[in-house]
């Protein structure tokens, strides 16, 4: 790849692409960022040396374009039923008309615990599934990243700092199980690493977690800590919790049904896993929950 090829980046608006955007720039990486809409955020990205194509993921012509000259892509994606297709015409597209070193796909940790045949996860969890088949059998030069949940969810910043404002607690549906959390900024970090340097991580596989997996009582102590006041969790039925929270967000019933199978399996101790797979690639281990919530503290005391 030669330097002044773009290394193209979708969801460019969101979280950990926008991220990942950041940190290659930092290192005067050329990148092209594809974005459903050409609104202020995408001029935020201009204004970051980033050129940027507006497009559909869904649209053949549109992906094409974007992988004009491309010789590295993250592909991401919000959460949406449109997940396979999405991925599916990536793959096609990028073993048409592309010349790809590497593609790093976003997928997320609960499918390492799936089968052909399992049922019990969230319609979106089934697509990531189905989504690393699809670029598998593609055979392109593919590295997978399975994020666990991520810190920055709203079940762990605004929600949370409401809680804690409103009573002191975190009030979740989580029962026993055990968690370990990540910050959305260590998962870029090691897409940024990978999409560097691809050759030593192509066919890898990261499961990407916090440093530990502890139950919420566990969690909030950490919350405790970052603050300096008393945080204590409370386990709420999950009937209560989804009348009470998650019905009045306004969510989409895909999402809505993601976020509800995500409090179960959390639940059902799905969650209890916890690599160093962040410190591997990167050399800097992953942030704890005392660390992320110790620099968003304005927030939880807002």
């Amino acid at each position: 790849m030669a330097d002044s090829d773009p290394i193209l980046i979708t969801g460019g608006v969101g979280g950990v692409s926008r991220t990942v955007i950041g940190l290659l720039r930092e290192h005067d990486r050329p990148v092209r960022a594809m974005v459903r809409r050409d609104d202020e955020r995408a001029d935020a990205l201009r204004d970051m040396g980033v050129q940027v194509v507006v497009g559909d993921l869904t649209h053949p012509a549109e992906v094409a374009a974007a992988l004009d000259g491309v010789r590295r892509m993250f592909f991401n994606m919000a959460v949406s039923p449109d997940y396979l297709e999405a991925t599916a015409i990536v793959a096609t597209v990028a073993r048409a008309v592309g010349s790809l070193d590497a593609l790093i796909s976003m997928s997320q940790m609960t499918v390492s615990q799936m089968t052909a045949t399992s049922t019990a996860e969230s319609h979106q969890q089934r697509l990531h599934w189905l989504s690393e088949q699809v670029l598998n059998y593609s055979g392109l030069p593919v590295v997978h990243i399975r994020p666990t949940i991520f810190l920055d969810n709203p079940l762990f910043t605004t929600l949370a700092a409401r809680s804690i404002a409103d009573s002191g607690t975190i009030r979740l549906p989580f029962g026993a199980g055990r968690t370990s959390p990540v910050a959305a900024r260590d998962v870029a970090r090691v897409v940024a690493t990978v999409l560097q340097d691809p050759k030593p991580h192509l066919g890898h596989v990261y499961q990407l977690t916090g440093p530990r997996s502890q139950d919420m009582t566990g969690v909030a102590a950490e919350y405790s800590r970052a603050l300096g006041v008393p945080v204590s969790y409370v386990d709420v039925p999950f009937e209560e919790w989804s009348e009470e929270v998650l019905a009045p967000a306004g969510f989409s019933p895909h999402l809505e049904e993601h976020i509800a199978t995500m409090t179960r399996l959390h639940r059902e101790n799905r969650y209890d896993r916890s690599t160093r797979d962040i410190e591997l690639v990167t050399g800097k281990p992953a942030q704890s929950v005392e660390e992320f919530v110790t620099e968003r503290a304005a927030l939880f005391r807002s």
